[in-house]
């Protein structure tokens, strides 16, 4: 079920509790509704802000906007829970897993890596984003937690300055080592990827990938056009399906740390991916 509501409050309504106007104009009922906030399904518009609203006491006021996006699905889901790697104190370093999205959208943000660092670091403090992984990929991402800190990485990201490792299981006899350069939506995109081992058997590969851009789904894509679909994609290649979930992680990270002018490597172990990931080579 789904359901989206836009609301703008005049002079009748000011006054009434969020909880309250939502649930008589949704039919829903006040505590489903109050779950759909503290899961980030609901904004409040006040002047030039707009934010979650979390508040279920909150009182509307002339002129607020307030909005909800219910999708019973997407408030039913779960995940493994995300793990701190390290903390810098202005970023930190996390495993994401599988099914953990990077960031909520207006539906929610229960299942976001930002929301999930915001409620379990301590100290508590703001979340940022500077990169991004697919909701199916699981492996190592930054949160920054100063707006000048998530600048910086941000910059590094665009300037290639943060080097990125990924794992993958792909089906069939991956060659040794070699490149695809291909455009994705009409922009240059180069992968570079090693073949680590192949287990004949089962007619699969484990890779070591590199990318020099970024573009949307690039290692899936690149990867399912030579004939090498990632295992367990549900979306590029034939014959890769999986029971255990897409067999693509992000493993390693290194770059020059923004606070302390060092250079900083995380790297996700064989050990780490088998106790941690449905990894299945």
């Amino acid at each position: 079920m789904q359901i989206t509501l836009d609301r703008q409050i005049d002079q009748t309504r000011a006054g009434i509790k969020a909880t309250d106007l939502l649930a008589q104009e949704s039919g829903l009922s006040r505590q489903r509704i109050k779950d759909a906030m503290s899961k980030g399904a609901v904004w409040l518009k006040r002047g030039r802000n707009r934010k979650r609203l979390r508040k279920a006491t909150e009182l509307l006021r002339e002129g607020d906007r307030i909005e909800l996006y219910y999708d019973a699905d997407i408030l039913a889901r779960s995940a493994d829970s995300a793990k701190c790697l390290y903390d810098a104190g202005g970023y930190s370093v996390w495993f994401k897993p599988a099914g953990v999205l990077a960031q909520g959208n207006d539906f929610g943000d229960h299942l976001s890596l930002l929301r999930i660092a915001e409620l379990s670091l301590e100290p508590k403090r703001a979340t940022f984003p500077v990169h991004r992984l697919d909701r199916e990929t699981a492996g190592l991402m930054l949160v920054a937690h100063k707006a000048g800190v998530a600048a910086k990485l941000s910059a590094m990201f665009q300037a290639r300055q943060i080097d990125k490792r990924y794992r993958a299981l792909v089906l069939g006899q991956l060659p040794e080592n070699g490149s695809i350069d291909s455009r994705l939506d009409g922009k240059p995109a180069l992968t570079r990827y090693r073949s680590l081992a192949h287990d004949g058997e089962r007619n699969l590969s484990l890779a070591d990938i590199e990318i020099e851009t970024g573009r949307t789904h690039q290692i899936r894509r690149h990867l399912a056009a030579i004939g090498h679909p990632v295992i367990g994609d549900p979306r590029y290649g034939e014959g890769n399906k999986n029971e255990e979930g897409l067999q693509l992680f992000a493993t390693a990270l290194a770059f020059t740390c923004p606070l302390r002018q060092q250079t900083v490597s995380f790297e996700l172990s064989e050990v780490f991916l088998r106790d941690n990931c449905r990894y299945a080579f």
